[in-house]
Protein backbone atom coordinates (compact mmCIF):
# COMPACT_ATOMS: atom_id res chain seq x y z
CA UNK A 1 0.00 0.00 0.00
CA UNK A 2 1.34 3.56 -0.66
CA UNK A 3 2.11 5.95 1.96
CA UNK A 4 -0.59 8.26 0.59
CA UNK A 5 -2.97 5.87 0.83
CA UNK A 6 -2.25 4.58 4.19
CA UNK A 7 -2.77 8.35 5.39
CA UNK A 8 -6.02 8.53 3.62
CA UNK A 9 -8.14 5.27 5.41
CA UNK A 10 -6.25 6.11 9.17
CA UNK A 11 -3.00 4.10 10.04
CA UNK A 12 0.15 3.40 8.72
CA UNK A 13 3.04 0.87 8.65
CA UNK A 14 5.59 0.52 12.05
CA UNK A 15 9.28 -0.45 11.64
CA UNK A 16 8.12 -3.94 13.05
CA UNK A 17 5.41 -4.62 10.70
CA UNK A 18 3.25 -3.94 13.24
CA UNK A 19 -0.14 -1.69 10.90
CA UNK A 20 -2.55 -0.99 14.08
CA UNK A 21 -0.66 1.90 15.71
CA UNK A 22 -3.30 4.53 13.97
CA UNK A 23 -6.22 2.46 14.15
CA UNK A 24 -9.10 4.62 15.20
CA UNK A 25 -9.12 2.34 18.55
CA UNK A 26 -11.71 5.17 20.02
CA UNK A 27 -14.45 4.58 17.49
CA UNK A 28 -13.84 0.91 18.08
CA UNK A 29 -13.81 1.16 21.58
CA UNK A 30 -17.84 2.49 21.09
CA UNK A 31 -19.03 -0.97 18.94
CA UNK A 32 -20.78 -1.40 21.71
CA UNK A 33 -22.12 0.84 23.04
CA UNK A 34 -25.77 1.66 23.72
CA UNK A 35 -27.01 -2.15 22.49
CA UNK A 36 -31.07 -2.31 22.39
CA UNK A 37 -30.27 -6.29 22.44
CA UNK A 38 -27.83 -8.53 24.23
CA UNK A 39 -26.73 -9.97 20.43
CA UNK A 40 -24.91 -7.15 19.56
CA UNK A 41 -22.34 -8.22 22.24
CA UNK A 42 -22.24 -11.49 20.57
CA UNK A 43 -21.76 -10.22 17.24
CA UNK A 44 -18.52 -8.59 18.15
CA UNK A 45 -17.27 -11.49 20.00
CA UNK A 46 -18.12 -14.11 16.98
CA UNK A 47 -16.09 -11.75 14.95
CA UNK A 48 -13.02 -11.68 17.19
CA UNK A 49 -13.14 -15.29 17.96
CA UNK A 50 -13.46 -16.00 14.16
CA UNK A 51 -10.42 -13.49 13.25
CA UNK A 52 -8.16 -15.27 16.27
CA UNK A 53 -8.65 -18.42 13.81
CA UNK A 54 -7.21 -16.41 10.87
CA UNK A 55 -10.61 -16.08 9.36
CA UNK A 56 -10.07 -13.30 6.75
CA UNK A 57 -13.54 -13.54 4.57
CA UNK A 58 -17.25 -15.21 5.93
CA UNK A 59 -20.78 -14.65 5.92
CA UNK A 60 -23.44 -13.49 7.93
CA UNK A 61 -24.42 -17.21 8.19
CA UNK A 62 -21.43 -18.33 9.80
CA UNK A 63 -21.31 -15.10 12.23
CA UNK A 64 -24.70 -16.41 13.48
CA UNK A 65 -23.79 -20.03 13.87
CA UNK A 66 -20.99 -18.81 16.17
CA UNK A 67 -23.20 -16.33 17.80
CA UNK A 68 -25.95 -19.42 18.49
CA UNK A 69 -22.85 -21.53 20.11
CA UNK A 70 -21.55 -18.78 22.28
CA UNK A 71 -25.21 -18.14 24.23
CA UNK A 72 -26.32 -21.74 23.76
CA UNK A 73 -24.84 -22.77 27.46
CA UNK A 74 -25.89 -19.22 29.33
CA UNK A 75 -29.55 -20.04 27.63
CA UNK A 76 -29.74 -23.94 28.50
CA UNK A 77 -28.06 -24.62 31.68
CA UNK A 78 -29.39 -21.43 33.30
CA UNK A 79 -31.82 -19.83 31.81
CA UNK A 80 -30.22 -16.40 31.30
CA UNK A 81 -32.15 -14.15 29.55
CA UNK A 82 -30.38 -12.62 26.87
CA UNK A 83 -32.50 -9.05 26.66
CA UNK A 84 -35.14 -9.61 29.75
CA UNK A 85 -38.68 -10.49 28.91
CA UNK A 86 -41.22 -8.22 27.35
CA UNK A 87 -44.66 -7.59 29.64
CA UNK A 88 -46.42 -10.58 27.63
CA UNK A 89 -43.75 -13.01 28.79
CA UNK A 90 -42.26 -13.38 25.74
CA UNK A 91 -38.23 -13.38 25.04
CA UNK A 92 -36.91 -10.52 23.83
CA UNK A 93 -33.84 -10.73 22.05
CA UNK A 94 -33.45 -13.13 18.76
CA UNK A 95 -30.64 -14.62 19.48
CA UNK A 96 -32.15 -16.75 22.52
CA UNK A 97 -35.11 -17.18 20.56
CA UNK A 98 -32.95 -18.67 18.17
CA UNK A 99 -31.12 -21.41 21.21
CA UNK A 100 -34.36 -21.93 22.38
CA UNK A 101 -36.21 -23.15 19.01
CA UNK A 102 -33.06 -25.47 18.02
CA UNK A 103 -33.54 -26.90 21.79
CA UNK A 104 -37.09 -28.04 20.19
CA UNK A 105 -35.60 -29.30 17.32
CA UNK A 106 -32.71 -30.94 18.30
CA UNK A 107 -32.03 -33.78 21.85
CA UNK A 108 -28.43 -31.14 22.44
CA UNK A 109 -27.73 -31.20 26.02
CA UNK A 110 -26.82 -28.04 27.51
CA UNK A 111 -23.02 -28.77 27.41
CA UNK A 112 -23.23 -29.75 23.93
CA UNK A 113 -19.69 -28.87 22.21
CA UNK A 114 -19.31 -26.56 19.72
CA UNK A 115 -18.90 -28.58 16.79
CA UNK A 116 -22.62 -30.58 18.19
CA UNK A 117 -24.32 -27.41 18.08
CA UNK A 118 -22.83 -26.54 14.44
CA UNK A 119 -23.97 -29.64 13.41
CA UNK A 120 -27.10 -29.18 14.79
CA UNK A 121 -27.89 -26.29 13.26
CA UNK A 122 -26.88 -27.59 9.67
CA UNK A 123 -29.62 -30.46 10.44
CA UNK A 124 -32.38 -27.56 11.45
CA UNK A 125 -31.13 -24.85 9.21
CA UNK A 126 -34.22 -24.13 7.00
CA UNK A 127 -36.28 -24.44 10.18
CA UNK A 128 -33.71 -21.72 11.68
CA UNK A 129 -33.62 -19.76 8.95
CA UNK A 130 -35.99 -17.29 9.86
CA UNK A 131 -34.49 -16.40 13.21
CA UNK A 132 -31.14 -16.48 12.05
CA UNK A 133 -32.09 -13.68 9.19
CA UNK A 134 -34.13 -11.61 11.58
CA UNK A 135 -30.24 -11.00 13.92
CA UNK A 136 -28.41 -9.66 10.37
CA UNK A 137 -30.97 -6.72 10.05
CA UNK A 138 -29.52 -3.84 11.46
CA UNK A 139 -26.36 -4.99 13.75
CA UNK A 140 -24.01 -5.72 11.48
CA UNK A 141 -24.60 -2.16 10.57
CA UNK A 142 -24.92 -0.48 13.55
CA UNK A 143 -22.07 -2.06 15.28
CA UNK A 144 -20.08 0.08 12.94
CA UNK A 145 -21.97 3.68 13.89
CA UNK A 146 -19.05 4.73 16.25
CA UNK A 147 -17.00 5.14 13.12
CA UNK A 148 -19.31 6.92 10.94
CA UNK A 149 -19.31 10.29 12.89
CA UNK A 150 -15.88 10.65 11.36
CA UNK A 151 -17.89 11.36 8.10
CA UNK A 152 -19.66 14.43 6.87
CA UNK A 153 -22.32 12.14 5.32
CA UNK A 154 -25.79 11.18 6.41
CA UNK A 155 -26.42 7.34 7.53
CA UNK A 156 -29.75 6.09 5.76
CA UNK A 157 -30.18 3.66 7.96
CA UNK A 158 -32.95 2.59 6.24
CA UNK A 159 -31.95 0.83 3.31
CA UNK A 160 -29.48 -2.33 3.68
CA UNK A 161 -28.35 -1.52 0.15
CA UNK A 162 -27.50 2.09 0.79
CA UNK A 163 -25.87 0.90 3.70
CA UNK A 164 -23.33 -1.47 2.41
CA UNK A 165 -22.48 1.18 -0.05
CA UNK A 166 -21.98 3.90 3.01
CA UNK A 167 -19.54 1.70 4.92
CA UNK A 168 -17.53 0.61 1.59
CA UNK A 169 -17.16 4.59 1.11
CA UNK A 170 -16.12 5.13 4.37
CA UNK A 171 -13.52 2.36 4.62
CA UNK A 172 -12.40 3.77 1.33
CA UNK A 173 -12.30 7.25 1.93
CA UNK A 174 -12.10 8.35 5.65
CA UNK A 175 -11.11 5.56 8.14
CA UNK A 176 -10.61 2.29 7.92
CA UNK A 177 -13.29 -0.09 9.28
CA UNK A 178 -12.69 -3.00 10.80
CA UNK A 179 -14.92 -4.90 8.06
CA UNK A 180 -17.30 -4.19 4.71
CA UNK A 181 -19.67 -6.07 3.41
CA UNK A 182 -20.68 -7.59 -0.06
CA UNK A 183 -23.26 -7.31 -1.84
CA UNK A 184 -24.99 -10.34 -1.28
CA UNK A 185 -28.35 -10.75 0.77
CA UNK A 186 -29.48 -11.56 3.88
CA UNK A 187 -27.50 -14.58 5.25
CA UNK A 188 -25.36 -14.79 2.03
CA UNK A 189 -23.74 -11.49 2.74
CA UNK A 190 -19.77 -11.69 3.06
CA UNK A 191 -18.10 -9.65 5.55
CA UNK A 192 -14.49 -8.84 4.90
CA UNK A 193 -12.13 -8.38 7.86
CA UNK A 194 -9.36 -5.62 7.21
CA UNK A 195 -6.22 -6.52 7.45
CA UNK A 196 -4.64 -3.85 9.53
CA UNK A 197 -7.77 -4.69 12.11
CA UNK A 198 -7.19 -8.31 12.03
CA UNK A 199 -3.35 -8.04 12.97
CA UNK A 200 -4.65 -5.55 16.11
CA UNK A 201 -7.29 -8.24 16.89
CA UNK A 202 -5.36 -11.31 16.72
CA UNK A 203 -2.17 -9.37 18.71
CA UNK A 204 -4.73 -8.70 21.40
CA UNK A 205 -7.86 -10.93 21.68
CA UNK A 206 -7.54 -12.06 25.34
CA UNK A 207 -7.75 -8.06 25.86
CA UNK A 208 -10.73 -7.92 23.40
CA UNK A 209 -12.61 -10.86 24.36
CA UNK A 210 -12.06 -10.11 28.22
CA UNK A 211 -13.78 -6.68 27.34
CA UNK A 212 -16.50 -7.90 25.23
CA UNK A 213 -17.68 -10.23 28.20
CA UNK A 214 -16.99 -7.37 30.76
CA UNK A 215 -19.87 -5.51 28.92
CA UNK A 216 -21.73 -8.37 28.26
CA UNK A 217 -21.83 -9.25 32.27
CA UNK A 218 -23.15 -5.90 33.07
CA UNK A 219 -25.56 -6.09 30.33
CA UNK A 220 -26.69 -9.65 31.60
CA UNK A 221 -26.86 -8.53 35.07
CA UNK A 222 -29.14 -5.60 34.62
CA UNK A 223 -31.85 -8.08 32.55
CA UNK A 224 -31.60 -10.94 34.99
CA UNK A 225 -31.50 -8.88 38.52
CA UNK A 226 -32.28 -12.23 40.45
CA UNK A 227 -29.28 -14.37 39.13
CA UNK A 228 -26.56 -14.90 41.60
CA UNK A 229 -23.09 -15.35 40.00
CA UNK A 230 -24.10 -14.35 36.73
CA UNK A 231 -20.59 -13.93 35.39
CA UNK A 232 -19.72 -17.90 36.05
CA UNK A 233 -22.20 -18.58 33.63
CA UNK A 234 -21.37 -17.57 30.39
CA UNK A 235 -19.41 -21.17 29.54
CA UNK A 236 -18.73 -24.19 31.12
CA UNK A 237 -16.83 -24.32 34.12
CA UNK A 238 -14.18 -26.91 35.26
CA UNK A 239 -16.28 -29.67 37.73
CA UNK A 240 -12.91 -29.49 39.90
CA UNK A 241 -13.79 -25.94 41.03
CA UNK A 242 -16.76 -27.79 42.70
CA UNK A 243 -15.61 -28.18 47.04
CA UNK A 244 -17.76 -30.78 48.34
CA UNK A 245 -15.41 -32.80 49.91
CA UNK A 246 -15.19 -31.67 53.44
CA UNK A 247 -19.39 -31.83 53.53
CA UNK A 248 -19.34 -35.02 52.45
CA UNK A 249 -16.86 -35.62 55.70
CA UNK A 250 -19.22 -34.48 57.70
CA UNK A 251 -22.38 -35.89 56.62
CA UNK A 252 -20.32 -39.10 57.09
CA UNK A 253 -19.54 -38.22 60.27
CA UNK A 254 -23.00 -37.22 61.12
CA UNK A 255 -24.78 -40.75 59.56
CA UNK A 256 -22.25 -42.31 62.05
CA UNK A 257 -24.22 -41.54 65.24
CA UNK A 258 -27.54 -40.81 63.56
CA UNK A 259 -29.82 -41.71 61.20
CA UNK A 260 -30.81 -39.14 58.23
CA UNK A 261 -33.45 -39.78 56.25
CA UNK A 262 -33.74 -39.23 52.93
CA UNK A 263 -35.51 -36.06 51.31
CA UNK A 264 -37.18 -37.87 48.17
CA UNK A 265 -38.06 -41.65 49.37
CA UNK A 266 -38.06 -41.01 53.15
CA UNK A 267 -35.76 -43.90 53.02
CA UNK A 268 -32.78 -44.18 55.41
CA UNK A 269 -29.67 -43.14 53.70
CA UNK A 270 -26.44 -45.99 53.67
CA UNK A 271 -23.15 -44.75 54.26
CA UNK A 272 -21.12 -43.81 51.43
CA UNK A 273 -23.90 -44.72 49.44
CA UNK A 274 -25.25 -41.71 48.88
CA UNK A 275 -24.41 -38.66 46.59
CA UNK A 276 -24.43 -34.73 48.33
CA UNK A 277 -26.57 -32.42 46.16
CA UNK A 278 -27.99 -29.06 46.32
CA UNK A 279 -31.92 -28.33 47.44
CA UNK A 280 -31.68 -25.24 45.27
CA UNK A 281 -29.97 -26.24 41.66
CA UNK A 282 -25.78 -25.39 41.71
CA UNK A 283 -26.39 -23.99 38.19
CA UNK A 284 -28.59 -21.29 39.63
CA UNK A 285 -26.52 -20.08 43.04
CA UNK A 286 -23.40 -21.15 41.53
CA UNK A 287 -21.76 -22.35 45.37
CA UNK A 288 -21.59 -25.04 47.42
CA UNK A 289 -23.02 -23.63 50.59
CA UNK A 290 -23.85 -26.21 53.63
CA UNK A 291 -26.90 -24.98 54.22
CA UNK A 292 -28.26 -25.92 50.53
CA UNK A 293 -26.51 -29.07 50.70
CA UNK A 294 -28.57 -32.84 51.48
CA UNK A 295 -27.54 -35.94 51.06
CA UNK A 296 -29.37 -37.95 48.94
CA UNK A 297 -30.29 -40.84 46.87
CA UNK A 298 -27.70 -41.72 44.43
CA UNK A 299 -30.24 -43.05 41.56
CA UNK A 300 -32.00 -40.36 42.11
CA UNK A 301 -29.15 -37.53 41.58
CA UNK A 302 -29.56 -37.71 37.75
CA UNK A 303 -32.69 -37.47 37.14
CA UNK A 304 -33.15 -34.35 39.50
CA UNK A 305 -30.24 -33.29 37.78
CA UNK A 306 -31.07 -28.90 37.36
CA UNK A 307 -34.28 -28.92 38.39
CA UNK A 308 -36.12 -27.79 41.57
CA UNK A 309 -37.58 -29.81 44.07
CA UNK A 310 -41.42 -29.22 44.93
CA UNK A 311 -41.17 -26.88 47.91
CA UNK A 312 -43.45 -28.66 49.79
CA UNK A 313 -43.29 -31.19 51.32
CA UNK A 314 -39.43 -31.69 50.37
CA UNK A 315 -38.22 -28.58 51.95
CA UNK A 316 -39.78 -29.72 55.15
CA UNK A 317 -37.86 -32.88 54.97
CA UNK A 318 -34.54 -30.85 54.11
CA UNK A 319 -34.58 -28.24 57.12
CA UNK A 320 -35.45 -31.95 59.76
CA UNK A 321 -32.31 -33.22 58.44
CA UNK A 322 -29.97 -29.53 58.45
CA UNK A 323 -31.20 -29.13 62.38
CA UNK A 324 -30.00 -33.15 63.02
CA UNK A 325 -26.72 -31.62 61.63
CA UNK A 326 -27.33 -28.46 63.39
CA UNK A 327 -27.89 -29.91 66.92
CA UNK A 328 -24.73 -32.81 66.42
CA UNK A 329 -22.65 -29.44 66.10
CA UNK A 330 -23.11 -28.24 68.89
CA UNK A 331 -23.63 -31.27 70.57
CA UNK A 332 -20.50 -33.68 69.35
CA UNK A 333 -17.20 -32.12 69.17
CA UNK A 334 -15.75 -34.28 66.72
CA UNK A 335 -19.40 -32.99 64.05
CA UNK A 336 -17.88 -29.82 65.48
CA UNK A 337 -14.86 -29.75 64.02
CA UNK A 338 -15.94 -31.65 60.36
CA UNK A 339 -17.77 -28.17 60.40
CA UNK A 340 -15.22 -25.84 61.02
CA UNK A 341 -13.45 -27.43 58.41
CA UNK A 342 -16.49 -26.37 55.98
CA UNK A 343 -15.52 -22.72 56.62
CA UNK A 344 -13.07 -21.88 53.75
CA UNK A 345 -14.99 -23.67 51.07
CA UNK A 346 -18.70 -24.04 52.48
CA UNK A 347 -19.79 -21.21 54.30
CA UNK A 348 -19.52 -18.16 53.22
CA UNK A 349 -23.31 -16.74 54.03
CA UNK A 350 -23.04 -13.93 56.66
CA UNK A 351 -26.58 -15.20 57.72
CA UNK A 352 -25.35 -18.47 57.87
CA UNK A 353 -22.93 -18.31 60.14
CA UNK A 354 -24.26 -15.37 62.50
CA UNK A 355 -28.28 -16.94 62.34
CA UNK A 356 -28.76 -20.33 61.05
CA UNK A 357 -25.52 -22.51 62.74
CA UNK A 358 -25.23 -20.15 66.01
CA UNK A 359 -26.21 -21.68 69.02
CA UNK A 360 -29.29 -21.67 71.09
CA UNK A 361 -32.30 -22.16 68.11
CA UNK A 362 -34.96 -24.14 68.99
CA UNK A 363 -35.99 -26.07 65.84
CA UNK A 364 -38.82 -23.74 65.07
CA UNK A 365 -36.37 -20.96 65.18
CA UNK A 366 -33.87 -22.81 62.90
CA UNK A 367 -36.33 -23.82 60.21
CA UNK A 368 -37.74 -20.03 60.22
CA UNK A 369 -34.41 -18.48 59.37
CA UNK A 370 -33.80 -21.16 56.66
CA UNK A 371 -36.85 -20.82 55.19
CA UNK A 372 -36.59 -16.81 55.39
CA UNK A 373 -33.54 -17.45 53.28
CA UNK A 374 -34.20 -19.93 50.95
CA UNK A 375 -37.49 -19.41 49.85
CA UNK A 376 -36.62 -16.31 48.19
CA UNK A 377 -33.86 -17.72 46.34
CA UNK A 378 -35.87 -21.07 45.37
CA UNK A 379 -38.51 -18.57 44.08
CA UNK A 380 -35.89 -16.74 41.81
CA UNK A 381 -34.72 -19.92 40.39
CA UNK A 382 -38.57 -20.41 39.68
CA UNK A 383 -39.08 -17.45 38.09
CA UNK A 384 -35.89 -17.67 35.57
CA UNK A 385 -37.51 -20.62 34.68
CA UNK A 386 -36.17 -23.80 36.60
CA UNK A 387 -38.76 -26.65 36.10
CA UNK A 388 -40.03 -28.34 38.68
CA UNK A 389 -38.80 -31.91 39.37
CA UNK A 390 -42.25 -34.35 39.80
CA UNK A 391 -41.10 -36.59 41.98
CA UNK A 392 -43.64 -37.88 44.44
Amino acid sequence: MAESDSAKVGYSLTIDGKYYNTLDIESFSLMMKDPSYCYKFYWLEAIVQLISEGIRETTFDVIIDEMICNAWYSVREFHIHLSGMQPTGQVRDGLERAVLLLTELSDLPANASKVEIKNAIAEHNSDLKAYKEQLTNMVPYRALAGFFNKSNETVNWGSIRRMTAYIEKINRDTVLLPYTLGEESKLKKKVYFQDAWVEMIQDQTVSILGWIQYEKVKWLQNNNPEVPGLIYKLAPMDEKMRKLNNVRKLWEGILDVSEIRDVFTDEPVVPKKYDVDHFIPWSFVMNDELWNLMPMDSSLNSSKSNRLPKWDPFFIRFAKNQFIMYQLIHEKEGIRKLYESCYRDNLHSLWAGQELYRKGNSEEEFMNILQKNMQPVYDSARRQGYEIWNRG
